[in-house]
């Protein structure tokens, strides 16, 4: 008798090849969604092949295109951002380069919040501008001076609910009433704020762009971005990619599935945390000013209370004495780790104007309210009363 198995009587490298396969038919499934480490995929036939790469039914095959461990990450994302679709990326400025990209053309020009992460700025001043793209920085919590800005030629503005690293909070309604009264597009880095704290789109933005590799992955151990917004817009982020690549790996997609379900818990205790140092630190002497949209002196207080549930993981403080001053504190910490990033267990400090922000100028700081002496703290998961431990021995030395 024959036997069904097709790989009986095969040669052992056949076999080497083609053993391991997903059991079909069987009760149980998975709790956690596999990763699906896998390039390709595989058809029963040339035209079922056809039809899902031509998009004519679903499927999968090729992870470049779709991978069902990052289509599972998009979903949850959409799903949590009350968006309708969303694509993922091998980082936050692949997100952030193809939102730019898939919704600006040459000729075209971007109005841009005047504090704004450094990568951000890098993109648009050295790559897009290459292209034929535009920009003009500007103070977004000054709608006059946003509108202003605008141009016939405008075609995205580009704001972060919680601004890197000066803090400031944006009023995203208005802002989303003056760039669609002007045929604009809204784009909004919501990494800073998570969609635990905020949701952007249900202000009237159009894409919401997640460095995942922050709070959404929360380890320190998987790098990515994400688009979010209506499935027209994001479908076209999506063509894009499809073409340059740039694609989440179904690993760092696994990874970021197993942070989102911790994420409302570390981001409550990231704030409480961040509150109760910035309370600690304001009015202490060696600092000029501390900025924390949680704390009544911030300037967008008010604004903060209304459009955040609390006000984020990340506070700043500015060290009296400026840039030599700002790395002395940094580098008499014990316990604070000195690194980039944000979002994870560590709490993580950082100089702004030598680090994050190190694309900018002098001047081009000062503008943006970055001072030479400033530095950014994303708060981990410490227990809060060791921080100011370390903070207070770092400031006192």
């Amino acid at each position: 008798m024959r036997s069904s198995d097709p790989l009986a009587g095969k040669g052992f490298a056949t076999r080497a090849v083609h053993g391991a396969r997903v059991a079909e038919d069987v009760p149980g499934r998975p709790v956690n969604v596999p990763i699906y480490q896998t390039a390709n995929f595989g058809f029963e036939s040339a035209d079922e092949y056809a039809e899902v790469i031509n998009e004519q039914r679903p499927g999968f095959v090729y992870t470049r295109l779709d991978n069902p461990t990052t289509a599972a990450f998009c979903a949850a994302m959409a799903l949590l951002e009350g968006g309708e679709a969303a694509w993922a990326f091998g980082s936050g400025m692949a997100a952030i380069h193809a939102a730019f990209a898939a919704h600006i053309s040459a000729g075209q020009h971007v109005v841009c919040t005047q504090a704004v992460y450094g990568g951000t700025y890098g993109l648009l001043t050295t790559v897009l501008a290459r292209f034929g793209v535009e920009a003009t920085y500007t103070e977004f919590s000054d709608l006059a001076a946003v509108r202003a800005a605008l141009r016939p030629e405008t075609r995205l503005v580009y704001a972060e609910t919680i601004c890197n690293p000066t803090l400031e909070v944006p009023d995203l309604a208005a802002l989303a009433q003056v760039a669609h009264e002007a045929g604009c597009l809204l784009l909004v880095d919501n990494t800073f704020a998570t969609p635990y704290l905020c949701n952007p789109l249900t202000l009237g933005v159009d894409l919401v762009i997640h460095s995942a590799t922050k709070y959404i992955g929360g380890h320190a151990d998987a790098i990515g971005g994400v688009v979010v917004g209506a499935a027209g817009l994001v479908d076209a982020v999506r063509r894009l990619t499809i073409d340059v690549g740039g694609i989440l790996a179904p690993l760092e997609a696994f990874l970021l599935i197993r942070g989102l379900k911790t994420l409302p818990l570390r981001v409550e205790r990231a704030c409480a945390t961040a509150l109760h140092l910035a309370r600690w630190l304001e009015g202490r002497a060696g600092i000029e000013r501390v900025l924390y949209p949680g704390l009544p002196s911030h300037p967008q207080y008010a604004l903060a209370q209304r459009v955040l549930r609390a006000g984020g993981g990340v506070l700043g403080f500015e060290a009296s004495g400026g840039v030599d001053e700002g790395k002395r504190v940094l580098d008499a910490l014990r316990l604070i780790r000195r690194a980039p990033s944000l979002g994870e267990c560590h709490t993580l400090a950082t100089h702004a104007a030598s680090t994050t922000h190190r694309q900018y100028t002098p001047e081009e700081r000062k503008r943006a309210g970055i001072a030479d002496g400033f530095i950014r703290l994303a708060v981990g998961l410490e227990d809060p009363e060791d921080l100011i431990e370390d903070l207070e021995q770092a400031l006192t030395v």
